[in-house]
């Protein structure tokens, strides 16, 4: 598709290099204070996003007496918490598929343990009255090939012995449910995914983990840790915080573990939304139970309503700068927009003039395995989750209640996973990262092109437990 095309690039005239979430939204609340002098703590929580909040929140809910204090480098919901499509999905594996190559001894565990996480997450909401928009429609994993849709009924079969409830749709029934000529069949979980307004979620964290008597310094980039007989010193640059526990949650940016760097790198991710659509441009595509949606190619979009009836469009193109370099100006893209658009208006034709207003991108702290990993440092005394692979909206509780577990002490169902002991295989040194995910990548196109047949690259990085898929 050519990126120069002026009917796609029309659509992209009037967007904005903004966080459609954040754009004039009331509820984002006042900002909180840096850190200043030494503080004490049973639990310093390092980062306030997704991951940082619900740890802070589980804390002084399984002990409302533990004194609690949350560090952010900048503001809460600054990173990937605030900027996301807002997918929670039950998955804390990045899809079954890769759960099951991975873990297959333990994906049923997996999977019930995942489908709690969601109900948790939805009575937490519920429990403390979080306004974010949440709704569980479910989720459409279309094909738009044929390759694509061989083996979804045998998924759909294995995952509903499982206790999961999907179904296999024939084109015409998903094609009735939203009206794309490109879908040629999809598979319905009806309920594993909500959708969320992904700002208002960690803000609503925020405001419950402030009730319940966290303290929360912003500005306050945490420069290292100094290990103590019985605790841990988490130095900024005004302050510390002596705790007996501490929790890393700071998900893309460099760990302050340096022994935990080689096993992740950020990878940017773009998603733009439309301005919202008439009551006849909804008409014309259908989609009134609102799904999320996202197709089955290796290199893959997700898109979803939002609470105005814009659509949010965003994956397919997953960017690795060279040395993982985390810059805010690598965070708008034009070239990338400009695809979007165009596969944006091959699978929604109907919509042709339909305006982009917000485009953006995000780090995402991507792994080997493609899903999250767990440790300890500092004799036990420090937890840390890395690696959730851009499904983390959902799976950043798990990850934080196991962070607890682990620095609890205590003996889980979480705990005993593979999952959780297990560390990914790490990424070679540059400059052979680089060249390592530029060949898988080229690889990956070609699957996708070719059939979904993985070439011999594919296949011997598979035989290492680094089977990429998207």
């Amino acid at each position: 598709m050519d990126k120069k095309d002026p009917f796609v690039l029309r659509h992209l005239a009037d967007v904005q290099p903004e966080l459609w979430w954040l754009d004039s939204d009331p509820m984002e609340p006042a900002p909180h204070s840096a850190l200043i002098g030494d503080i004490g703590a049973d639990l310093c929580v390092v980062g306030a996003g997704y991951t940082g909040l619900w740890t802070a929140l589980l804390a002084k809910e399984r002990d409302p007496e533990r004194e609690v204090v949350v560090v952010e480098q900048y503001e809460t919901g600054a990173g990937a918490s605030g900027r996301n499509g807002g997918f929670c999905s039950a998955s804390l594996t990045h899809g079954y598929l890769n759960g099951v190559r991975r873990f297959p001894d333990e994906i049923e565990l997996i999977q019930r343990l995942g489908r709690e996480n969601l109900d948790e997450i939805e009575a937490t909401i519920a429990r403390y009255n979080i306004e974010c928009d949440f709704e569980r429609t479910g989720e459409l994993q279309v094909a738009v090939a044929p390759w694509q849709f061989k083996g979804m009924a045998e998924q759909a079969k294995r995952r509903n012995a499982m206790g999961d409830s999907v179904e296999v749709l024939s084109q015409e029934q998903v094609q009735a449910r939203v009206h794309s000529p490109s879908y040629v069949g999809a598979l319905f979980d009806h309920d594993g995914t909500a959708l969320v307004d992904p700002a208002r979620l960690v803000w609503g964290l925020e405001r419950v983990c402030i009730a319940l008597g966290v303290r929360i310094f912003e500005n306050s980039k945490v420069e290292w840790l100094e290990d103590l007989h019985d605790a841990v010193r988490v130095h900024t640059p005004y302050g510390a915080v002596t705790a007996a526990r501490v929790a890393l949650g700071t998900n893309v940016f460099p760990s302050l573990l340096k022994k935990t760097r080689k096993y992740v790198v950020p990878v940017y991710d773009y998603v733009m939304v439309t301005e919202p659509l008439s009551n006849e441009q909804l008409d014309s595509i259908g989609w009134s139970g609102r799904e999320g949606i996202a197709d089955s190619g290796n290199q893959f979009h997700y898109y979803r309503l939002t609470s105005d009836n814009s659509i949010l469009w965003g994956g397919y193109d997953t960017i690795y700068n060279f040395r993982g370099k985390v810059r805010r100006e690598y965070e708008f893209n034009s070239d990338t927009y400009a695809t979007l658009a165009g596969h944006f208006l091959k699978t929604f034709p109907q919509l042709a003039g339909v305006k982009f207003t917000h485009a953006w991108g995000g780090a995402i702290d991507t792994c080997t395995r493609f899903s999250p990993f767990w440790g300890t440092s500092h004799e036990n005394k420090v937890a840390y989750v890395l690696g959730y692979t851009g499904l983390g909206v959902a799976s950043t509780r798990f990850g934080a209640a196991t962070m607890l577990d682990l620095l609890d002490g205590l003996e889980t169902d979480r705990t005993r996973l593979t999952m959780v002991r297990k560390r990914p295989m790490p990424f070679p040194p540059e400059p052979f990262k680089w060249i390592f995910i530029r060949i898988t990548q080229s690889a990956i196109k070609y699957a996708d092109e070719h059939e979904g047949r993985r070439n011999l690259w594919l296949k011997l990085i598979d035989l290492f437990g680094l089977g990429f898929d998207s």
